[in-house]
């Protein structure tokens, strides 16, 4: 079966024959682990990694414009960004309006050159899906990680956003208005191609609890998340969000909004929870855990997690999907485990 159908059955609840789970390898593990030790673990491991081919040499990777250490980027709309560590997506550090002088010549970037975090080309992507659909791959095009909620707090800083939520800034509220016209504008270019999936994935929660309120949440941010996943569901596009941290209390906004595949975190907001809200009825793409277990457990207490999310989640109808992003700090035994259990329990939509 090919991998675009199984996801789309899971993700439709139409019986999938896996469970589809996937790894991401931060671009910085390469220069924090003994690369062949890290080519052997991909290899070894092809129902996860089924296109891998271990390259001969030194792996030097491509980096994000604003993962590049000692090296500052500044994105479409004048924020600074900076890492300490190339491969890992840096943070804001200069915000362009900190105070709103500059703001009456303050203006919004075009969505035809750029998604506002890097610079993009509209021909190369529409090649990219073409060649995609043609190979039978799943598609997905979005909006860049941070799109709104955060984007507005790269632009004026954390404390200026939520006085300006709390006041009700005139400015603010222009702002807002061009962060609406970019994201909704760009939603519409990603859906003309008819990509399978359209991603808004944005960090919402912290460790206990969202970043915003609720109530300002409902006021400012839902109504463009609703605008651009309208954009998308009127054509045929499933919606994929994404946000790290506690989204308890955010979460049934955006299903009402109109998530399809909400991606949240497991440990963080709690398996418990997460099943009695979801399983069964609104596709999960699972985030496990980077924080405990998989950095300081052991492989059978990671076998164990893993095992026990596919026993509480997963139904034989589907609406199960999981993911890891590999970074540096898990031990590479770990890390094996972890992988060791994913293509275990991949194969079942439900233990007995």
């Amino acid at each position: 079966m090919l991998s675009r159908e199984n996801i789309l059955r899971a993700i439709r609840f139409e019986s999938p024959e896996f469970i589809p789970m996937r790894i991401w390898v931060n671009p910085a593990c390469w220069h924090h682990y003994d690369q062949e030790a890290l080519k052997d673990l991909l290899e070894s491991h092809p129902l996860l990694f089924p296109d891998y081919r271990r390259p001969q040499g030194k792996v030097i990777p491509d980096y994000a414009p604003n993962a590049i250490a000692g090296k500052p980027y500044t994105d479409a709309w004048g924020c600074i960004w900076n890492t300490t560590d190339s491969g890992i997506t840096g943070s804001v550090h200069t915000h362009p309006l900190d105070n709103w002088e500059g703001f009456d010549n303050y203006r919004m970037p075009d969505p035809e050159t750029t998604d506002g975090t890097y610079p993009i080309n509209w021909d190369h992507i529409r090649q990219a899906t073409e060649k995609a659909k043609e190979k039978g791959d799943p598609t997905m095009l979005g909006l860049p990680h941070g799109h709104c909620f955060l984007r507005l707090q790269d632009i004026r800083g954390y404390q200026n956003l939520m006085f300006d939520m709390v006041d009700e800034e005139p400015r603010f509220l222009k702002l807002l208005s061009m962060i609406e016209e970019f994201d909704c504008r760009f939603i519409a270019k990603c859906a003309e191609l008819q990509p399978d999936i359209i991603s808004l994935p944005e960090d919402l929660g912290m460790q206990s609890g969202p970043m915003i309120s609720p109530v300002h949440f409902r006021k400012f941010i839902k109504p463009i998340y609703r605008k651009c996943m309208d954009i998308a569901r009127r054509s045929g596009c499933i919606v994929h969000m994404h946000s790290d941290g506690d989204i308890r209390t955010l979460v049934d906004d955006l299903v009402d909004a109109g998530v399809d595949v909400i991606n949240l975190q497991d440990l963080v907001n709690g398996i418990d929870w997460i099943a009695g809200r979801f399983a069964g009825k609104k596709c999960i793409e699972l985030d496990i855990d980077r924080q405990s277990i998989t950095r300081f457990g052991t492989p059978s207490q990671i076998d164990a997690l893993i095992r026990e999310e596919v026993e509480r989640l997963s139904t034989p109808q589907g609406g199960l999907m999981m993911i890891f992003g590999m970074y540096p700090g898990i031990p590479l035994e770990n890390a094996k485990a972890l992988m060791d259990a994913m293509e275990r329990y991949c194969q079942h939509v439900r233990i007995q």
